[in-house]
């Protein structure tokens, strides 16, 4: 099925990153030579993705006007595309909150949802995989994390698997240890019915006191599913500075021109 569509939750605050983030929005915080909203433009891109919706807010203003120069210089973005919009969210009030933002551009259709947050290192586009992959049901990317990180995470309770697709029949938003029905934590990429719009328009704040779009897929489970996508890559968290440090050495590592920098300072050379 066709996903055109996709909605970048741009709003936060990035308070993990304090005090960068009170002049550079997280999303703009470079991997290399890149800012991390880039990898996840060139993600949706490589997917197929016509129609780009960025959920932003007062202070981020340096996103659009680095949009507007890539896209006047076709050295870099030499690409065709749709449209790409912004919509305002007036205070961040979750996720769930920012996705709902975007109801009145997205209309009748599936949609997929990403987090620049989720780096995702791959010679495939995660999105692109999921699209294929994609039945009807909701879906979103998963990983299995260490029993210990579960309560940072949406975590799905697997009914069954097949290849690359798990099934869940729950899902939980950060819960405790001893309450996990399984460590396949929810990771930044969703491809979502409209119909959540509706859900979320109706939903109490949860975890955190924020709308989370977790608890609008568990309501959406009896009528829609959830299926979970198992990618392939490496993924880092650049939301917290352990994230965003290894992936920047990850990404040198691998790249020709930077790999003996890291090799030299891992041999005390620096």
């Amino acid at each position: 099925m066709k996903i055109r569509k996709i909605v970048f939750p741009v709003g936060g605050l990035g308070t993990r990153f304090f005090p960068i983030t009170r002049a550079i929005p997280k999303e703009m915080l470079g991997i290399i030579d890149k800012p991390l909203i880039h990898y996840a433009f060139e993600e949706a891109v490589k997917a197929g993705i016509e129609e780009f919706i960025f959920v932003t807010r007062h202070g981020k203003d340096s996103i659009e006007d680095y949009f507007d120069y890539m896209f006047s210089h076709t050295d870099y973005f030499n690409i065709k595309i749709g449209s790409i919009c912004y919509v305002r969210q007036n205070k961040p009030k979750g996720l769930g909150h920012a996705v709902l933002c975007a109801k009145n551009l997205v209309n009748n259709e599936p949609f997929a949802v990403m987090s620049a947050d989720d780096f995702i290192f791959s010679s495939k586009s995660c999105l692109k995989e999921m699209i294929e992959h994609y039945n009807g049901s909701n879906m979103v990317a998963t990983m299995q994390v260490e029993p210990q990180e579960v309560s940072k995470y949406g975590i799905l309770d697997i009914e069954k698997e097949e290849g690359k697709l798990v099934y869940a029949k729950s899902v939980d938003e950060k819960p405790d240890l001893s309450e996990a029905k399984s460590n396949y934590a929810v990771i930044g990429r969703y491809i979502l019915s409209s119909e959540i719009f509706e859900i979320l328009e109706n939903l109490e704040p949860g975890v955190g006191n924020e709308i989370q779009l977790t608890d609008a897929l568990l309501k959406m489970i009896p009528k829609c599913g959830l299926v979970g996508f198992k990618f392939d890559g490496h993924r880092f968290d650049c939301g917290s500075k352990e994230g965003l440090l290894s992936a920047i050495l990850y990404i040198a590592s691998h790249d020709k021109s930077l790999n003996h920098v890291v090799e030299n300072f891992f041999k005390g050379k620096y």
